[in-house]
């Protein structure tokens, strides 16, 4: 990286942070009784978000980059859902499937970065604790 590091994460970019990780909606504020403030892991994100260095700040922006691309390149397999193969051309019947774990194996790197388990909407199948 070169030139100045960032410092710290826009609202918007603390959102998708979130939402990468498989964690809730943060909400307007801090009052209210709120399930995500009773969850260990997500106070840690919270902190993380609040507190990383320059240069982890810089990672993580990096993985949001990625991550954003990842993610829209999902819906458009729809437009091939119809087709198995035409000509020469094979449709990937995978590739929905092959594209969204790649979007959550990029994700769950972003979570081992950042020192929080996947969150809730990240989980595997099976039954997952937060704490």
């Amino acid at each position: 990286m070169s030139g100045t590091l960032p410092t710290g994460f826009s609202d918007a970019q603390k959102a998708d942070l979130r939402r990468f990780c498989g964690y809730p909606a943060y909400g307007a504020g801090a009052a209210g009784f709120n399930s995500w403030r009773f969850f260990q892991a997500y106070g840690t994100l919270e902190y993380r978000m609040n507190n990383l260095a320059p240069a982890e700040v810089a990672v993580c922006l990096q993985y949001l980059s990625t991550l954003a691309t990842l993610e829209a390149a999902i819906p458009p397999t729809s437009e091939n859902l119809d087709t198995e193969s035409a000509a020469a051309w094979t449709h990937n019947a995978d590739e929905l499937r092959d594209r969204t774990n790649l979007f959550d194996g990029w994700r769950r790197r972003l979570c081992g970065f950042l020192g929080v388990p996947p969150g809730p909407a990240l989980a595997q199948a099976g039954v997952t604790l937060v704490v």
